[in-house]
């Protein structure tokens, strides 16, 4: 058993106590700071939804500590994106058993994308999940209906409330669309040209009429490292699509990034925040202000010639 399953397993039995004493019973973690915002747009005031990671971190590359198991033990109702994106819970989980929170996958019911001709991973015939739903904001309107369908499972005298609070947001989801496709117009087609350190922006690519040219890491994970022969290949591929710009997201490595623009003779353009949030002074305390700053950099980055 791993440390963090036999962890799991004791401080089980503690929240199993706890839990059964509380008078709401309702305790619900999202794994990341994005879905915990989108969660709690849903909850409103009657449910507090708590993150399991720290604002600014990498889940691909992230790991569980003992405190986090003692987290989710605790909770009822744990809310992850889903498509493998959150693999490092499964050792936590498998630890909890029956005896752990209901877990609900919000991406459920969303169908992943197929790499484009000319991408990377249509090329190499790669058969990887794309996990990045949420970067296409109307993806994000499926997320807000299974959060609302477990939470209303969890406190169905809150049902109606949860309903019209998914309602209004997905407004705001469609309201950001607009906002998004009309920025990005601004933009000249030929210049839409997406160079990334991981795989992470075809759904937003393939909703706002981006081309995906490659990554530094040919994954949909960070978790993986390129070969030489590959970067050395990103490099002509970069040079020959005429790609000015590199994206690296926060909470991502930027020295082989920063390699390959010094190789490529392009920009290095850091401070996409597309897996996490920032604290509350921060530029992105919450998701709609995380896809205004980062179609913004993007943007700014592209735009001009």
């Amino acid at each position: 058993m791993s440390r963090l399953a036999a962890a799991a397993a004791v401080l089980l039995a503690l929240a199993s106590c706890s839990r059964a004493g509380a008078p709401d019973g309702a305790r619900v973690i999202a794994a990341e700071t994005f879905l915990a915002d989108i969660a709690r747009q849903v909850a409103g005031d009657r449910i507090a939804v708590q993150a399991l990671l720290p604002p600014g971190v990498d889940p691909h590359a992230w790991e569980p500590a003992p405190r986090d198991a003692a987290a989710v033990a605790a909770a009822r109702l744990l809310i992850v994106s889903g498509a493998g994106l959150e693999a490092f819970l499964s050792p936590l989980l498998d630890g909890l058993g029956a005896g752990g929170p209901r877990v609900v996958e919000a991406s459920a019911g969303l169908t992943p994308r197929a790499p484009r001709m000319g991408e990377p991973a249509a090329d190499a015939g790669q058969g990887e999940i794309d996990p990045h739903f949420w970067l296409d904001p109307l993806n994000v309107i499926r997320y807000a209906e299974n959060i609302r369908d477990a939470l209303s499972e969890l406190d169905p005298a809150g049902a109606a409330a949860f309903r019209a609070n998914a309602s209004a947001y997905a407004e705001k989801l469609r309201e950001l669309d607009r906002w998004i496709a009309d920025e990005v117009s601004r933009i000249p087609v030929e210049r839409r040209l997406l160079v990334t350190n991981h795989e992470s922006l075809g759904y937003f690519a393939d909703r706002y009429g981006f081309r995906v040219v490659g990554a530094v890491v040919p994954s949909v994970s960070t978790g993986s490292t390129p070969s030489a022969k590959q970067l050395a290949a990103l490099v002509g591929v970069v040079r020959a699509a005429g790609v000015k710009v590199l994206f690296v997201e926060d909470g991502g490595d930027p020295r082989l990034a920063r390699q390959l623009a010094d190789e490529a003779g392009i920009r290095l353009v850091t401070g996409l925040g597309t897996h996490s949030l920032t604290g509350p002074e921060g530029a992105a305390p919450t998701y709609l202000a995380m896809m205004r700053a980062d179609v913004r950099l993007i943007v700014d980055a592209l735009g001009a010639p």
